[in-house]
């Protein structure tokens, strides 16, 4: 049996934590292994993975280097390999073309993978997938002990009556949901309606700020109009491939007051309790 030894350049809630999962450059004390494999999530580290597949490689005789940020298309799944135990990813790719998403570049339309157990499900957009597959992993999540976390983000529009039953019979921990743009709103709605038995805070939703020449006043406004939908809004600002945009103060604080819950409902509620009480000055 090949001995893996997997590099990170960074450490994120998915690193695994195993003996042979090491973050950044080779410890004083290393583990025998036939091959090393440097795996890279985001565009960003690109330079720093370059460099760690060379440090690494004066140890071990052969390095591979390759993850998302190197466009791996992402054909396979291992659990644990790359991830914690406990994340699954039942399907690569999306059928959608959004110009902001580097997904449809890398591992293009939508594709099933076989299912794995787990209660972590990472897809980026599962419900888009057969009807078929649905069935089975949502007969996977019944069988898990932990609560199911659909963490991928759906796709509000792609919520039916019929996935929403479907989730209703799962031991339900969050829901992640997107709205990345003002037209997602009407959207997202409706599948907050269809889940309303589900609180806020089971109901995330991501919000990705600033794309496209979106000014703060417009990004403040949607963040406010996915609370007020009924989700619990988390906030990002957009990131090109060479992380090049420099966001002002600004910027950077909105994303943050928008991305911790707690700061998220002292911020909303506010907003919220001065936009109807301008409605109601203007019906007197």
């Amino acid at each position: 049996m090949t001995r893996l030894l997997r590099v990170f350049p960074r450490r994120t809630s998915m690193t695994p934590t195993d003996v042979m999962a090491f973050v950044g450059d080779p410890p004083l004390e290393r583990p025998e292994a036939d091959e090393v494999l440097v795996s890279c999530s985001f565009t960003w580290d690109r330079v720093e993975a370059q460099r760690l597949a060379l440090a690494w490689g004066q140890y071990y005789p052969v390095v591979r280097l390759g993850g998302p940020a190197f466009d791996d298309p992402g054909d396979t799944f291992t659990p644990g390999l790359f991830t914690r135990p406990g994340w699954v990813f039942t399907s690569r790719g999306c059928p959608h073309d959004c110009p902001w998403c580097f997904v449809p570049k890398r591992e293009g339309k939508i594709r099933e993978l076989p299912i794995t157990e787990g209660w972590l499900i990472n897809d980026n957009n599962l419900l888009r997938c057969s009807k078929p597959h649905l069935r089975t992993v949502f007969d996977m999540c019944k069988a898990q002990k932990q609560r199911i976390r659909f963490i991928g983000g759906f796709e509000g529009a792609a919520i039916t009556d019929q996935i929403a039953e479907e989730l209703r019979c799962l031991r339900i921990g969050e829901v992640w949901l997107a709205c990345d743009h003002d037209g997602a709103i009407r959207g997202l709605r409706r599948a907050v309606a269809k889940l309303s038995w589900l609180p806020r805070d089971k109901l995330r939703c991501y919000v990705m700020l600033g794309y496209g020449g979106e000014s703060i006043e417009q990004a403040r406004d949607r963040l406010l109009g996915v609370w007020e939908a009924g989700c619990l809004p988390f906030a990002q600002l957009y990131r090109d491939e060479a992380d090049s945009i420099r966001w002002s103060w600004e910027w950077r604080n909105l994303a943050r007051l928008w991305s911790r819950p707690a700061g998220t409902k002292a911020v909303a509620k506010g907003l919220a309790a001065a936009r109807l009480a301008e409605t109601q000055a203007a019906l007197r």
